[in-house]
């Protein structure tokens, strides 16, 4: 008994050492309060994960290396093969696991640790905070229209630019899973209203909030070219009129703010959480600008792959630019990279948050992609959307 004590407390001094302070302090008290059998079994558990962990932190570091290694072939426009990538999945964990019992004590154990060290937590900011915050900051209220009529502004933007139904009606099937509202926040049911935000994405096109300070960024002069036209149409009522104007003046402001910042992806994602930022990410449910931004942040992806001749992409394929970004998306097309793990086109955490993209190589994925669209497409807001397109068509 003495010498299965020392072996505890042997234990436990290694264990702690990897702990903070406040969470070591007690460690030695829930392995004394384990069993001789429960302490072996937890020792060998616990050495076990540390090794794949360690296998598992190797893996990535050569998925790192070799992502560094294609950033310097693609500067210098030379072609990728299967030696540019990590050609296998990450290592799994098969060793011993803990018995219910033990690990119910040690989940305990982990929540007791929580409780006393709580870690700071930062509520994403809702529709509700992006509304108000550009109502202060730029006494700007989003004009909301109908769904049906927002779809078919969206359609006829859409189609202006030279995107097709197929290509936006399977998006939005993907990114709402085909019941999304123009105000959908990404973790809120549409319908239901339920969850929490998981992500500033909204809309249709699921827009993060740095993708709406990088679209105003490049397209704001059009933005309002397009009101000021609406606002000189003579049909107008003089309450429209003033509305349209209104929308102008806020536009310019919101403009003329993220054209002081650099135009750099990280301090857009940055610039997006300051109050000004925020106010921008309303745009998005506007029925005049929303419709708009959204179709030009795809025309954006559609313009990306026309560059290097892939034309007339897919409703999947353009999602997959979509999802994983334009250049990273089109890389998963080649044939190198429809064969290479999805680990290869996405940071380590994304890998495991994005549970779609989890075991797959890229032609996997852009299956995976194809087949919830194929489901989503049948869902009423998907068909009403596919309406609106026709409905534009019919029009021209």
């Amino acid at each position: 008994m003495a010498a299965m004590k020392a072996v505890v407390l042997s234990f436990a001094v290694m264990l702690v050492m990897s702990m903070p302070a406040s969470v070591a302090q007690t460690t030695v008290d829930f392995l004394t309060s384990l069993s001789d059998a429960e302490v072996g079994a937890f020792q060998e558990w616990r050495t076990s994960r540390r090794a794949y962990e360690q296998k598992l932190d190797a893996y990535w570091e050569k998925v790192d290396g070799k992502r560094a290694g294609r950033r310097k072939k693609r500067a210098a426009q030379v072609p990728f093969d299967t030696s540019d990538y990590v050609m296998t999945l990450p290592p799994t964990y098969d060793g011993p696991k803990l018995s219910p019992a033990l690990a119910k004590k040690y989940e305990k154990f982990l929540a007791a640790q929580d409780r006393s060290d709580p870690k700071p937590t930062k509520d994403m900011a809702t529709v509700a905070d992006y509304l108000a915050t550009a109502k202060r900051v730029y006494n700007f209220t989003p004009e909301r229209v109908s769904e049906k009529e927002f779809k078919r502004r969206y359609a006829r933007e859409a189609m202006r630019l030279g995107l097709s139904k197929d290509q936006v009606v399977r998006i939005y099937a993907l990114e709402t899973g085909g019941i999304g509202t123009f105000d959908m926040q990404a973790g809120i049911h549409p319908i239901k209203k339920t969850g929490r935000p998981i992500s500033s994405a909204l809309g249709y096109a699921q827009l993060l909030d740095a993708n709406s300070v990088n679209e105003l960024y490049k397209a704001g002069p059009d933005f309002v070219r397009r009101l000021e036209a609406m606002a000189a149409n003579p049909n107008v009522t003089a309450q429209r009129r003033a509305q349209l104007k209104g929308k102008i003046s806020a536009i310019k402001r919101m403009y003329a703010n993220v054209r002081k910042i650099p135009y750099e992806w990280s301090r857009q994602q940055a610039y997006a959480k300051t109050p000004e930022g925020m106010g921008v990410h309303a745009l998005n449910i506007d029925g005049d600008i929303g419709p708009l931004l959204q179709a030009i942040k795809l025309k954006g992806l559609k313009d990306t792959a026309d560059k290097v001749g892939r034309t007339n992409l897919s409703g999947a394929e353009m999602e997959l630019m979509n999802l994983s970004g334009p250049a990273t998306g089109l890389e998963m097309m080649q044939p190198a990279g429809r064969k290479a793990p999805t680990t290869n086109f996405f940071a380590r955490r994304a890998y495991y948050v994005n549970k779609m993209v989890i075991g797959l190589d890229g032609a996997g994925l852009l299956a995976e992609l194809d087949r919830r669209m194929d489901s989503a497409v049948k869902t009423p807001g998907s068909v009403e959307f596919a309406s609106a397109f026709d409905a534009v068509l019919a029009e021209r």
